[in-house]
Formats: structure tokens, C-alpha cells, sequence
């Protein structure tokens, strides 16, 4: 099988093919801004309603069910979408399904700011993760067509900052709009930040076409391969997600939808060889480097994922923090974060190694999780602060770090897919870890809650598992004695305990598994076939 460079693009000359990196034009930087807005976007949506869900469903009076599916519905849309839109700007070119994610993202924050029912939220929730999903994973593959792979380890370093700084203030600005002034703005301040990455792009961003006819375009395209794969993946992903929530694990409604995703998505894997341009290109997999580092990306979305969630849960149930105040608290693990992931980036662009940065950064990781996990309720600032830096050194480096060697060991026009490849692997490992967190948290609490003596009738609903974290806001003015607190705060710190022993063990795997990634030269200097094109 030809690779559509050979058979629909002759190779140009080498000199139109390097790329000048100390003379960007005005365009570049503009389009590079435009790709941080999208970043931002994505970050800050992804967590701003983690701390104003209890609030939404409260005042759209929803159930506890419908609350957990506006948390996930979200990330179960990126999941699925990301691949999609990788595959499709591939083959379309990257403008036609970065267009169409900006409309889904514009139409998803107005149905979710104007909801005045949870089902309409919900559904504003998918359309914003149907877009902002796109969005995560184009500025990745764009910034490998606008880049060389010799300068692209300090963009990547970059490109953290605006995905941190919508951690810190995600939290933030949820729990202000939800306490002060409304949930909708949430949705509301899209609009107009997102108005402008979209402007930027249209004036800005030009990147050279393939040159097909639509028509050739629209026959390259995998639409089996599409249809296989999100069928199979949402079959998957949803009782991963309701496993121990919505249904015991034991269930039916668990066990059958996950083994026929299994099934479809292992037809779609075997039927992968087939189309002339496929979601997941077999020759991206066979490389050692590529495949390790995919499954290091998805332990590293499996680690950082549940660690700012469960971080926010143990400020609140062991701390006893509000949301808006446990939101400050976790600053320190997303500075450290933003900062280290320039800080490793910037190494890397001097040293031109990266592989004993990625092993120290899995040494930070487990280390900084499994020290959270001593955390009790007299721990004192400096032991909260320092061990949230040590898990932000870690989880914050990988993100700028692990994009290099994928694409270090793929052929120039693949790198912009394989970059899509691997967020869209972390993403996943994001969800999977999420639902693992959940189940191990779950399981440990209902053990330890039905060992408090006279649980007290204010709490009662803590016998049933599943309310457990919805629960949590009411710990600081429970009226219970300070004996019968400290039993049941104690169940929620031993449950928490275990989710940052297992996220720990997910960081020694990552800390074996980068031994069989290798140090690949840095020097490349060719541009993609979709590379950006100076207008002026």
C-alpha cells in the first residue's frame, strides 16, 4: 500500500521542505495564538463544571444520575470524536474539520448556557465535547505541519501553558460563576473567547492543500473504519464509565455492551490494513518507539486525569474545604505543572535528548502520588504544597515531553496524525482511569463506612455507595459529634489512599515502560505535506 504523499503528491524540492525557524512571519505567531485559544478552550471546559455541578443540579432539580452523566458526557464526546477528526483532517485537509468543531463548540456552549432541564444540559455537554474535542486534538496535528520536528520541543513546552492555566482557573471560574453569579456563563464565556481563536484562523492560518478533487478526497476517506470505531468505542467506553455508578460491574447492562465493544472495536483493529488512508495506520504501530509511548501516553492520562479530580475531593472531604477554596488549594500541582512542562521542554530543546527527562518525570509522578496519599487531616501547607508539586513536575513534563519521540520516529507527513494518535490515547487512558479511581473508591469506601458505629442519621445516605461523592459538600456542616466526623472523614481518606496507591502504580508501569522508547535524532528539519504557507 502507497502512502497518499507518494501517490497524490510528488515530493518537492528539499529547499521548499525546510523550514526557516528563525524567521516566523506575523501569520505564524497569529496562528499559533489561535491554536493556545483552542487549547485554553478545551481546558477550561473540561474543568470548570467539576466544581458547579452540584449547584446546576440543585437548581434544574436533577437526579444524582443525571448530574454524573453532565460530568462525563463531556469527555465521553472527546473520546470518541478525536480519532474521527484526526482520521478526517488527514485526508479533507485540517481547515474543513477544524471549522466544524468550532460550530459544534459555539452551538454546545449556547444549548448548555440557555439549559432549563438537565437532559438539555446534558445534550449541550456532548455538542461542546463533539467540538472541543476536535479542537484538543487539531492543535496538536496543526502544530506539527506549522513546525519542525528541531523546533517543535519548545512550542510543545508552550502549548502546556494555556492547557494548565485552564486547570487553575477552570475550578475557579466555575465555582465563582456557580456561587456568585451563574452557572450559564460557563457556557457564555465561550462564545467570545472562542470568536476570536476562530477569527485568527480564518485570516491567519494557511496551510498548503492536498491536491485532490473532493471527490478523491471523499473515497480516501475510512468511513468503515469510522463507523466500526465509534460505534465500538461508545459500547466500550459507556459501561467503563457507569461500571460501579449506574450499574455493579457484575451486571448485565455492564458486562454486555463492554464485551460487544470489545468485539467491534477488535474487528475494527483487523480491518484497519485495508483502507488507503486508516483511522490508525498499521505502520505507526509497528514501530517499538511509537507503540511504547502511546501506552506511556495513555498511563499518563490514566495518572493525571483522577489526580486533580481526587486532589479536589481530598481538599474537600478530608480538609473540609469548599469547592471554590479546594479549586485555590490545588494551584500548586497545576503551576508546578504549567512551569515544568516549559522547564522539559526547554531542556530538551538544549540537550536534543529526551529520554532520561521522560524516566525522571515517571520518578516524579509515582513519587508525588503516592505521597498524597500520606496526606491526613493535620497535615500541615508545606507538605500539601510540596507533594502536589512533586505530582505537577511529573504529569506536567510528560505532556510536552511524550509528543516528541512519536513523532521523532515517524516518516515527516505522519507526524501530524501520530500526534493526534497519542492525545487521543491519553484522553482514553483519561477515561479508563477515571472509571478505575471511581470503582476502587467505591469499594473501599463501602467498606470502611459500614465499619463507623451509629453512622448518625444525617448521613445515612452514605450507605448507599454512589452518593458518596455527591455527599461530600455537606461534610463541613454536618451536626454530628467531632468522634462520629473524624470515623466518617476517615472513610473517605482511606478510600482516597487507595485511588493514589493504585495512580502511583500506574507510574512505576510508565517508569518500566519508557526503558523501550529510544533516543531518536532531533534534526529533522522537513515540514509536512499540509505545512504552513507564508501569505506574505
Amino acid at each position: 500500500m502507497t502512502k497518499i504523499a507518494e501517490e497524490a503528491v510528488p515530493d518537492p524540492n528539499s529547499e521548499e521542505r525546510i523550514s526557516n525557524s528563525n524567521r516566523k512571519p506575523l501569520a505564524f505567531h497569529m496562528s499559533f495564538m489561535a491554536l493556545v485559544i483552542m487549547v485554553l478552550i478545551v481546558s477550561l471546559d473540561a474543568t470548570a463544571l467539576s466544581v458547579a455541578i452540584a449547584v446546576i443540579a440543585h437548581e434544574l432539580h436533577g437526579t444524582t444520575l443525571e448530574a454524573f452523566w453532565a460530568s462525563i458526557s463531556f469527555m465521553l464526546a472527546v473520546v470518541i470524536i478525536q480519532p474521527v477528526h484526526t482520521s478526517l483532517s488527514n485526508v479533507l485537509g485540517r481547515k474543513t474539520p477544524l471549522y466544524a468543531s468550532f460550530l459544534m463548540l459555539f452551538i454546545g456552549s449556547i444549548v448548555f448556557a440557555i439549559a432549563h432541564s438537565m437532559s438539555i444540559l446534558i445534550l449541550g455537554r456532548v455538542l461542546q465535547g463533539l467540538g472541543a474535542g476536535g479542537l484538543d486534538v487539531l492543535s496538536e496535528v496543526i502544530l506539527a505541519d506549522m513546525t519542525t520536528l528541531k523546533e517543535r520541543p519548545l512550542y510543545l513546552g508552550l502549548f502546556v501553558v494555556p492547557m494548565a492555566a485552564g486547570c487553575i482557573f477552570g475550578p475557579i471560574m466555575g465555582g465563582l460563576f456557580s456561587e456568585h453569579l451563574d452557572w450559564r456563563w460557563i457556557g457564555w464565556v465561550n462564545l467570545p473567547v472562542a470568536a476570536v481563536g476562530f477569527l485568527l484562523v480564518l485570516f491567519f492560518l494557511k496551510l498548503k492543500s492536498i491536491p485532490l478533487t473532493p471527490r478523491e478526497k471523499m473515497v480516501r476517506v475510512d468511513w468503515i473504519g469510522i463507523a466500526l470505531y465509534s460505534v465500538g468505542c461508545t459500547l466500550f467506553v459507556l459501561p467503563v464509565t457507569w461500571a460501579g455508578q449506574m450499574y455493579p460491574w457484575k451486571s448485565w447492562m455492564t458486562i454486555l455492551p463492554l464485551i460487544l465493544g470489545t468485539i467491534i472495536l477488535a474487528v475494527f483493529a483487523w480491518y484497519e490494513s485495508r483502507p488507503m488512508e486508516p483511522m490508525f495506520p498499521y505502520r505507526i504501530f509497528r514501530k517499538r518507539t511509537a507503540t511504547a509511548t502511546l501506552i506511556a501516553g495513555t498511563l499518563h492520562g490514566a495518572v493525571t486525569y483522577p489526580s486533580i479530580l481526587y486532589t479536589l475531593l481530598f481538599f474537600q472531604a478530608i480538609f473540609l474545604q469548599s469547592p471554590l477554596k479546594s479549586a485555590i488549594s490545588l494551584m500548586p500541582y497545576a503551576c508546578s505543572s504549567m512551569v515544568f512542562s516549559v522547564i522539559a521542554a526547554v531542556a530538551v530543546e538544549l540537550v536534543r535528548k529526551y529520554r532520561l527527562f521522560i524516566l525522571v518525570t515517571w520518578v516524579s509522578t509515582a513519587v508525588g502520588a503516592g505521597l498524597i496519599a500520606l496526606w491526613n487531616p493535620s497535615s500541615s501547607l508545606a507538605v500539601k504544597t510540596v507533594f502536589q508539586i512533586l505530582l505537577g513536575i511529573g504529569t506536567g513534563a510528560l505532556f510536552s515531553i511524550l509528543m516528541i519521540p512519536i513523532q521523532a520516529c515517524v516518516d515527516v507527513d505522519d507526524m501530524g496524525i501520530a500526534a493526534g494518535i497519542l492525545v487521543s490515547f491519553r484522553l482514553f487512558g483519561g477515561l479508563v482511569g477515571l472509571s478505575m479511581s471511581a470503582a476502587v473508591f467505591h469499594n473501599v469506601f463501602e467498606k470502611k463506612i459500614v465499619m463507623v458505629k451509629g453512622l448518625p442519621e444525617v448521613a445515612a445516605d452514605l450507605q448507599d455507595v454512589r452518593e458518596a461523592v455527591g455527599f461530600i459538600p455537606q461534610l463541613r456542616n454536618l451536626s454530628v459529634s467531632s468522634p462520629a466526623l473524624a470515623e466518617i472523614v476517615n472513610a473517605y481518606r482511606q478510600a482516597l489512599i487507595a485511588v493514589f496507591l493504585m495512580l502511583a502504580g500506574f507510574g512505576a508501569i510508565g517508569f518500566l515502560l519508557s526503558f523501550f522508547i529510544e533516543e531518536i535524532t532531533l534534526e529533522k528539519e522537513e515540514l509536512g505535506r499540509q505545512q504552513f504557507v507564508d501569505q506574505g
